[in-house]
């Protein structure tokens, strides 16, 4: 068992980010046995759910004549658009029937505000409006943050990079993640993790 100053971060293992998902990441069910395996390693674990409204403002859905994966600019800033996807109350939503979520301390349901995205576990993509996970960990005492999950280069990596800026030593596992990579966005991702600090490991 770790030390209890460590929490393991399980980001957004849900069907939709799945093979036969909506938004499914290629080979996103692969990490499952491995994630599973390190939750027994850890004093703390939190998992993270995706949870939008039918109308949320990330879907190309919601935006007459845009096109899914094209780029917009919200008030927060540039925005891809999503197709839709972790509906709230939808089986997409939900967890990975694999995944043990038996023993998460902690689930954070995100992206739940029709008008922000969020990709990380930490704050909405505004970068102003917490999630409530920081007051969460630092009541318990953590320090260290392991990330793991779906996908390597947006939602882990926002993640990562709020938990170092936030002043958390923080390890993502890219083994036990999967990237959706578009347009680059994954070595983008890797490079901006690296520079706020994160250790990155297979």
């Amino acid at each position: 068992m770790r030390p209890e100053h460590e929490a393991l971060i399980v980001v957004d293992i849900q069907n939709d980010f799945c093979p036969g998902g909506l938004l499914a990441v290629a080979d996103g069910d692969a990490i499952i046995p491995s994630v599973n395996a390190l939750l027994d390693d850890f004093p703390v674990r939190v998992l993270t759910q995706d949870w939008h409204p039918a109308n949320h403002l990330s879907f190309a859905a919601n935006h007459p004549g845009a096109q899914p994966f094209s780029l917009t600019q919200m008030p927060y800033g540039p925005q891809v658009l999503w197709p839709v996807h972790c509906v709230q109350g939808t089986d997409g939503a939900a967890f990975h029937r694999e995944l043990r979520t038996g023993p998460a301390d902690l689930v954070i349901r995100k992206g739940f505000r029709p008008q922000i995205d969020s990709y990380s576990a930490f704050f909405e993509n505004d970068h102003k409006t917490p999630t409530g996970l920081e007051g969460y960990l630092r009541n318990r005492g953590v320090t260290h943050l392991t990330l793991v999950g779906l996908a390597t280069d947006f939602c882990v990596a926002y993640s990562a990079v709020d938990a170092a800026r936030l002043g958390f030593s923080v390890t993502v596992l890219e083994g036990a993640c999967r990237a959706i990579d578009l347009n680059g966005s994954l070595a983008q991702a890797r490079a901006d993790m690296r520079a706020a600090g994160v250790t990155l490991k297979d």
